[in-house]
C-alpha cells in the first residue's frame, strides 16, 4: 500500500483522498512518519501491521509537514534530519555516531521545520488578518479626511467670498490676499495627506511582497540557506516592519471679522490653523487568536458540554398516528409536526395532543417549518411542494415537473428551500429561494459522479453544509454551501441504514441507524464522535433538536422520545 498520491493544502473546500492506492475513500487521516494520506480504514490497519503499530497517526489537519530531502555530504546514502544544538549542524543519524559529535544534544529537524512552518503560516494569517486590513483602513481613512479637508476648505472659501460680496469693490484686493493664502495652506495640507496616503500604499506593496517572500520560504524544497530551518535567522527572516504612524490634518477655522470703510484690513477677518497638536492616527492593536475567533463560538464552548450519556426527559404518544412515525418537524412555538407513511401530517403539542391534521401522500422527510413558522411539505404523487400559513391556508408553491419530491428542508440561516428529488435514472437537490425560485443545482461529484441515489432526509449544519441521508448509498452526504463535495460518512460497521438527520447548535451531525437501533453522532468533518441512545430507542426513524438542546426522536410506533445529551 504505497503512498501515490502527492500532499494537498487542507482547506475545506478540497476533496481529500485516501493516499493507498486502490482507494477512493475520502482521507481523514495522516502518519507523521511515512507521511501519507489515510482513510479510516487504512489508518486501521496500518496500525495492525507490526511494521507500522507504533507509528504516529494523526488527524489530516494535525499533521507535520514534510522536510525537503537533502542528502548527507558525509552519508550520501542518509537524508539529513537531525541538528546538532552545540554545532549547529545538520546531521544525518549516522553523523550522530562520529566523535565529532560525542555527548553533544540533538534534536529532530523535522520537528524544527514543522515548527518553523507553523510560525511562517502565523505571520501569513497576521499580515492578512491585521496589517493588510489594518493599513488599508488607515489608507482610507487618509481618503475620508482628504474629503472632509475639501469641504472645511470650500466652506472657508464661501464664507470669504460672503465677506468679499459685502465689502465689494473695497476689499477685493484683500479678499484676493486672503483666498491666495487659503490656497497654499490647502496645498500643504493636501501635499501632506497625500504623502501619508502614499506611505500606506507603499506599506501595503510591502506587506503584499513579504507574503510572497513567506509563501516562497514555505515552497521552498532545500535546506542550504532555508531561513525554517535555521534558528538562529528564523526571527530576522519572518521580522515585520511596523505600520508606520502618520498625523491627522489640523483644518484651519475662519475668523469672520467686523469692518467698517476705514478698517478693512482688521474687520475682513483672517484664516490660521489652530496651535494644537495634530491627533495621531489610530492603530488597532492586534488581537490574540483567542480574541479573533468567534464570539458565538467561544460562548458555545463556555456554556455547552458534552455528557458521556444521554438522559431521556420524557415521552409521549401523539394522536391521530396509529403507526410508525417517519418524520418530525419543530416549529418555533413549541409544537411538532410529525407524519407516517400514509395520508397525514400531524400537528400536535409536547404532550401528543393533536391540534390539527392535513391529508396528503405520506414519505419520508417530506416537510419542514420556515423561520417563519409556516409548514412546507411535499404532494409526492401530484410532483408539488405546499405552504401552509399560520392561518391555516394551503397553497401551491412550487411545481418540481417530472421530477418526484424525496425530501425538504428549509433552511435557518437564509431562509432558503431544499429539495432532494429523483426522476427515472437521476437524483439531485435543489435549492429554491424564499419565493419558490430556483438558485442551485446539487448532483454531481468533484469527479462527476452522482452524489445520490436516493436523499430520504436532508438538513443544513451551521456552516452552511448541506447534510443528506441516503439509505440507498447507505451514507450520509455533506456538500458545502455551494455544492462541492466534502465527504460521505458511511457507518462504522456494514449495515449502516441512515435515516433521519439532523444538526446541533455545536456542528455536530445526527444520524438515525435504524438497522442498529442507534444515533451516530459525528463532527462536522466527519470524524465519528459517539453512539447515542443505545439500548433507548427501537429502529429510529427521524429526529430535531430544538432550542434548549433537546433531541426529540421518532421510531417504529407513534411514541416520541426526548433525550438531553448536551448541558
Amino acid at each position: 500500500m504505497a503512498l501515490s498520491k502527492p500532499d494537498v493544502r487542507n482547506t475545506a473546500q478540497h476533496y481529500l483522498v485516501c493516499g493507498t492506492d486502490d482507494c477512493d475513500r475520502n482521507c481523514q487521516f495522516y502518519c507523521n512518519p511515512c507521511h501519507r494520506l489515510m482513510c479510516e480504514q487504512c489508518r486501521d490497519e496500518h496500525l495492525k501491521s507490526p511494521e507500522t503499530k507504533y507509528h504516529e497517526v494523526v488527524p489530516f489537519n494535525q499533521r507535520k509537514r514534510k522536510l525537503p530531502v537533502e542528502k548527507c555530504k558525509i552519508h550520501p546514502s542518509k537524508e539529513v534530519d537531525i541538528l546538532c544544538k552545540e554545532c549547529n549542524a545538520h546531521l544525518c543519524s549516522k553523523c550522530c555516531t562520529l566523535q565529532d559529535h560525542k555527548g553533544h544534544t540533538f534534536v529532530d529537524l523535522e520537528t524544527i521545520y514543522d515548527n518553523n512552518c507553523q510560525t511562517c503560516q502565523d505571520r501569513i494569517h497576521q499580515i492578512e488578518q491585521y496589517f493588510l486590513p489594518t493599513s488599508h483602513n488607515l489608507q482610507k481613512e487618509t481618503k475620508d479626511d482628504t474629503t472632509d479637508m475639501k469641504k472645511i476648505f470650500d466652506g472657508i472659501r464661501e464664507c470669504l467670498k460672503e465677506e468679499a460680496t459685502s465689502l465689494k469693490s473695497l476689499v477685493d484686493s484683500m479678499t484676493s490676499e486672503n483666498i491666495d493664502r487659503v490656497n497654499k495652506m490647502e496645498e500643504s495640507l493636501m501635499e501632506s495627506l497625500k504623502g501619508q496616503n502614499k506611505t500606506y500604499a507603499d506599506y501595503i506593496s510591502y506587506l503584499n511582497e513579504l507574503i510572497k517572500k513567506f509563501y516562497g520560504y514555505l515552497s521552498t524544497s532545500k535546506l542550504q540557506n532555508n531561513p525554517l530551518i535555521s534558528s538562529s535567522i528564523i526571527s530576522e527572516a519572518l521580522r515585520i516592519q511596523t505600520i508606520p504612524e502618520t498625523f491627522r490634518p489640523v483644518p484651519p477655522v475662519f475668523t469672520a471679522g467686523h469692518f467698517n470703510r476705514n478698517d478693512v484690513a482688521k474687520l475682513f477677518g483672517s484664516v490660521n490653523v489652530p496651535s494644537i497638536t495634530s491627533e495621531a492616527r489610530k492603530i488597532k492593536p492586534m488581537e490574540t487568536r483567542d480574541a479573533q475567533s468567534n464570539p458565538s463560538d467561544k460562548q458555545k464552548k463556555q456554556e455547552i458540554k458534552k455528557k458521556t450519556s444521554a438522559t431521556k426527559v420524557r415521552e409521549f404518544k401523539v394522536q391521530g398516528v396509529d403507526s410508525a412515525i417517519w418524520h418530525l418537524s419543530l416549529d418555533k412555538s413549541g409544537k411538532l409536526w410529525v407524519s407516517n407513511m400514509e395520508t397525514s401530517i400531524v400537528q400536535t403539542d409536547l404532550q401528543g395532543n393533536q391540534l390539527q391534521q392535513i391529508q396528503t401522500c405520506g414519505g419520508f422527510g417530506y416537510h419542514t417549518v420556515t423561520r417563519n413558522g409556516e409548514l412546507i411539505y411535499a404532494d409526492i404523487r401530484r410532483k408539488v411542494i405546499n405552504k401552509i400559513t399560520q392561518g391555516k391556508k394551503v397553497t401551491e408553491f412550487i411545481r418540481t415537473g417530472n421530477w418526484k419530491p424525496c425530501s425538504i428542508y428549509s433552511s435557518h440561516i437564509n431562509g432558503n428551500i431544499l429539495v432532494g428529488m429523483k426522476d427515472k435514472d437521476f437524483t439531485k437537490v435543489i435549492r429554491y429561494n424564499t419565493t419558490g425560485k430556483e438558485i442551485q443545482t446539487i448532483q454531481y461529484d468533484n469527479k462527476g459522479s452522482e452524489l445520490y441515489e436516493y436523499p430520504n432526509y436532508i438538513t443544513e449544519n451551521i456552516n452552511g453544509d448541506i447534510c443528506a441521508s441516503d439509505s440507498h448509498k447507505h451514507a450520509v452526504v455533506v456538500v458545502t454551501e455551494s455544492g462541492q463535495y466534502r465527504f460521505s460518512y458511511k457507518g462504522r460497521e456494514s449495515d449502516f441504514t441512515p435515516y433521519g438527520v439532523c444538526t446541533d447548535i455545536l456542528g455536530q451531525i445526527l444520524v438515525c441507524d435504524t438497522s442498529k437501533n442507534m444515533v451516530h453522532l459525528i463532527d462536522q468533518n466527519g470524524q465519528f464522535l459517539n453512539l447515542l441512545f443505545k439500548h433507548q430507542v427501537v429502529c429510529p426513524h427521524s429526529m430535531c433538536v430544538d432550542d434548549e438542546n433537546n433531541v426529540y426522536v421518532s421510531q417504529f410506533d407513534s411514541n416520541v422520545l426526548v433525550f438531553k445529551y448536551l448541558q
